[in-house]
């Protein structure tokens, strides 16, 4: 078992990790032994989106694995080329729920802010690919319009930090973004959705967890993991910071092509998330954005896969499969067709 004791898990370990992310997609396959590999000559030099996988995460992959699904993840290639015509820069809609910059205000009662627009790890199906973080990233001292417009709403009871990555701001800036945010008389929950304890488990630091333990605001974090082999010892070391502070930990996961399009691996991620104390939450069908077509199961395919997980598996090991359309007052649940 990893400890925290460890060598990267001091308090400003996660920074050097972060630093020392690969950048370089002919770097990532040479370290998995894949230079000979053909998949070499899938990568595409002059993408826009750039590579960024961070070392405990490249660690999970399988050395000699052209299909390891966490590779598939992060691998810019040539199929992010492909342009349907309902693949968009904008798949959620989420230009005409941005009133002020930094937040996005989809659904009644809560409010999602844009605490930053970095993120440890490029996601090569994020739905934010393409968003406007320029437009979107004020800082800490431009977030005012933001809160006023959460003071003058009134009626939103739940913030969500996200961006980006919202644990890229360090444990400082997130007090001070958290005594903001506490002032709001309307809000009781917090919700921080999060890559990095699952790409930088060592960013989880006692003082992180202590902050949030000690918050007026009831804390959940939502977790992204969409594979079982994601979740390593060092994840289970990292998340005892939540877990012995009793924050709620959820995870959220979309359904990817050459990932965990099988009954076998949807359900493998499930038990995995359970020994962790983590409650399986979503299963997102693929928010359909420009460069992403690649991954999209399709949903008769879907619905047919969660089906037979469903009938297979005890409920409180079932996420919802869901999809988000723009414009609708919350996700679009599809329950099993039985």
């Amino acid at each position: 078992m990893i400890t925290a004791s460890e060598p990267g898990w001091q308090s400003d370990g996660w920074r050097r990790l972060l630093a020392e992310a690969v950048t370089d997609p002919r770097e990532l396959l040479e370290r998995l032994d894949l230079a000979d590999d053909p998949l070499m000559a899938t990568i595409d030099p002059r993408n826009p989106f750039p590579v960024r996988v961070p070392q405990p995460l490249l660690a999970r992959m399988r050395r000699g694995d052209p299909d390891d699904p966490i590779l598939r993840q992060v691998l810019a290639s040539a199929d992010e080329r492909a342009d349907p015509a309902d693949f968009v820069t904008d798949p959620l809609g989420e230009a005409a729920a941005n009133p002020v910059p930094g937040l996005l205000h989809k659904y009644r009662g809560r409010a999602l802010l844009i605490a930053t627009g970095g993120c440890a790890v490029h996601c090569r199906y994020c739905f934010r690919r393409h968003f406007p973080y320029a437009d979107n990233n004020p800082g800490l001292r431009g977030l005012e319009p933001a809160l006023d417009h959460l003071r003058r709403a009134g009626d939103v009871s739940e913030i969500i930090l996200s961006g980006g990555d919202p644990l890229l701001l360090d444990d400082d800036a997130l007090a001070r973004l958290l005594a903001r945010l506490e002032a709001i008389p309307s809000l009781t929950r917090l919700r921080i959705h999060t890559r990095f304890p699952v790409v930088i488990p060592q960013r989880l630091t006692s003082a992180l967890g202590d902050l949030l333990a000690d918050s007026r605001l009831r804390c959940a974090f939502v977790l992204h993991a969409n594979h079982a082999r994601e979740l390593g010892d060092d994840v289970e070391a990292a998340l005892e910071v939540l877990r012995s502070r009793r924050i709620a930990l959820l995870n959220q996961t979309v359904l990817l092509r050459g990932v965990n399009d099988s009954v076998s691996a949807l359900r493998e991620l499930s038990e995995r998330l359970f020994d962790l104390g983590i409650t399986p939450y979503y299963l997102h069908l693929l928010d359909r954005v420009r460069g992403a077509a690649h991954f999209e199961v399709p949903e008769e395919e879907a619905r047919a896969l969660y089906d037979e997980l469903a009938s297979g598996t005890p409920g409180y090991l079932v996420p919802r499969l869901a999809r988000e359309r723009p414009g609708a007052p919350g996700k679009s649940w599809l329950p099993p067709r039985w």
